[in-house]
C-alpha cells in the first residue's frame, strides 16, 4: 500500500526464480523503509522542469532566488546530457562528474554550489514524492568555494570617487553606502520610515532586487542582514538635506510624483534600478581612472578601514550584517592580521618598557 493506504501493484523480472525472489525482497525493503518500490524511470530533466512549476514556485524563497534557481536548471541541468539520465539510474559519481564538467568548462565555485544546491533540493523533492527512496545528491559533498579577499579601495580613493559623483542626483545613496557598509539593494530599498534621524540610526528591513522586468522589495538575505546601523552627525545633516532636496522634487513632479516612501528615487518617485546604480560608480571610477570597482566595492573599503582601525570583528560583522564571523574574517583576512599584528606590538611595547 502507498501512504494513502491504496494497494499498488509493483512488478519485477529477473532471469530466475531466485532473482526474481531477491528483487521482491529487495522491493518489500524499501517500502518498509518508506520508500517507492522501485525508483522512477523519469528523466532528471522531467523531474526538474515539474519541481520547479511546482515545489520551487510554491516555495517561500525570495523572487530573486527563484529566477536564479530556474535559470540554473535551465541552462546547466535541464538542457544538458546530465538532464538526459534517469532518476533511476542517477547515482552520486554522477552529481560528482556532473561537479567535474562544470569546473572544466571554469564556471565559479559560487555558480557550481549553486547549481549543486538546486540539484539536491529538487532530489529532496523526488524523495519525498515518492520518485526515489535516497538522494543521490546527499550523499556527494557539498563543492567547496575558495574565499578571496574582498577588493577595496583606499580612504584617499573613496574620496576621488565621491568627487567625481559631485552634483549626481545618486552621491547621497553612495556616500551613505561608502560609510556604513550597506548593499546596495539594502540602500536602495530604505524608506524613510526606517530612518531615525534624531536618533542617527538607520533599520534595514528589506531589499530591492530586479526580478525578470520588475524591480522587487523583499525580505533581507540572512535573519543577521536584518540590523540597526548607526549614522555620524555628518550623514545625519546630508540625509537631512537630501529629504528636502526630495520634497522639492515632490513639488516639481506634482500628480506624476509616486508616494513610495523611499529615500533614494527617481525624480518621479519610483524606485532606482540597483543596475542603474552599479553604472553610475563605474563611469565615476573609469572616470579618474579606477579599475574593477563597483557599489560592492565601496562596501568593502569601509570594512576594511574599520578593520584597520582596530573595529573588533564582531562588530564589523554586525554593521555589515553578514551570516557569521567566520565570512568577516575570511573576506578581511589581511585587515585581521594587520590588526592582530599591532595588537601584539603594541601589548609587547608595554610590557618591554622600562626593560
Amino acid at each position: 500500500m502507498d501512504a494513502s493506504g491504496t494497494s499498488q501493484r509493483t512488478w519485477v523480472y529477473g532471469k530466475t526464480r531466485k532473482d526474481v525472489a531477491a528483487k521482491l525482497k529487495a522491493a518489500a525493503q524499501r517500502i518498509d523503509n518508506g520508500g517507492p518500490p522501485k525508483d522512477s524511470s523519469k528523466t532528471l530533466g522531467h523531474w526538474l522542469a515539474h519541481w520547479r512549476a511546482t515545489t520551487l514556485a510554491a516555495s517561500d524563497r525570495k523572487p530573486s532566488t527563484k529566477e536564479l534557481y530556474v535559470n540554473l536548471c535551465q541552462k546547466h541541468l535541464e538542457s544538458t546530457p546530465f538532464g538526459l539520465i534517469t532518476l533511476d539510474k542517477l547515482r552520486p559519481s554522477d552529481v560528482e562528474s556532473l561537479v567535474l564538467t562544470l569546473r572544466e568548462r571554469k564556471l565559479s565555485d559560487s555558480t557550481i554550489r549553486s547549481i549543486y544546491t538546486v540539484l539536491r533540493a529538487a532530489l529532496d523533492g523526488a524523495v519525498r514524492d515518492g520518485l526515489l527512496a535516497r538522494n543521490p545528491a546527499a550523499a556527494v559533498t557539498r563543492p567547496g568555494i575558495e574565499r578571496k579577499e574582498a577588493r577595496h579601495l583606499d580612504p584617499a580613493d573613496v574620496a576621488r570617487l565621491l568627487a567625481a559623483l559631485e552634483g549626481h542626483r545618486y552621491l547621497p545613496a553612495v556616500v551613505l553606502i561608502a560609510f556604513t557598509g550597506l548593499r546596495k539593494g539594502e540602500a536602495l530599498a530604505l524608506r524613510w520610515a526606517d530612518l531615525d534621524l534624531d536618533d542617527g540610526t538607520l533599520r534595514v528591513s528589506a531589499t530591492l532586487n530586479r526580478v525578470s522586468r520588475s524591480l522587487v522589495s523583499s525580505e533581507p538575505k540572512t535573519p543577521r542582514s536584518r540590523r540597526v546601523v548607526p549614522l555620524s552627525p555628518d550623514l545625519v545633516s546630508m540625509l537631512k538635506r537630501h529629504r528636502t532636496a526630495q520634497k522639492r522634487e515632490r513639488l516639481v513632479a506634482a500628480n506624476q510624483w509616486a508616494d513610495t516612501g523611499l529615500v533614494f528615487t527617481t525624480e518621479f518617485g519610483t524606485p532606482v534600478d540597483p543596475r542603474n546604480l552599479l553604472r553610475v560608480v563605474q563611469s565615476a571610477a573609469a572616470q579618474i581612472g579606477l579599475e574593477d570597482v563597483d557599489v560592492h566595492t565601496l562596501r568593502h573599503s569601509v570594512a576594511t578601514a574599520w578593520m584597520a582601525a582596530g573595529v573588533p570583528i564582531k562588530v564589523v560583522a554586525d554593521l555589515l550584517g553578514h551570516s557569521s564571523i567566520s565570512v568577516t574574517g575570511d573576506l578581511y583576512q589581511h585587515a585581521c592580521d594587520d590588526t592582530a599584528r599591532a595588537a601584539v606590538e603594541g601589548l609587547s611595547g608595554v610590557f618591554t618598557k622600562g626593560l
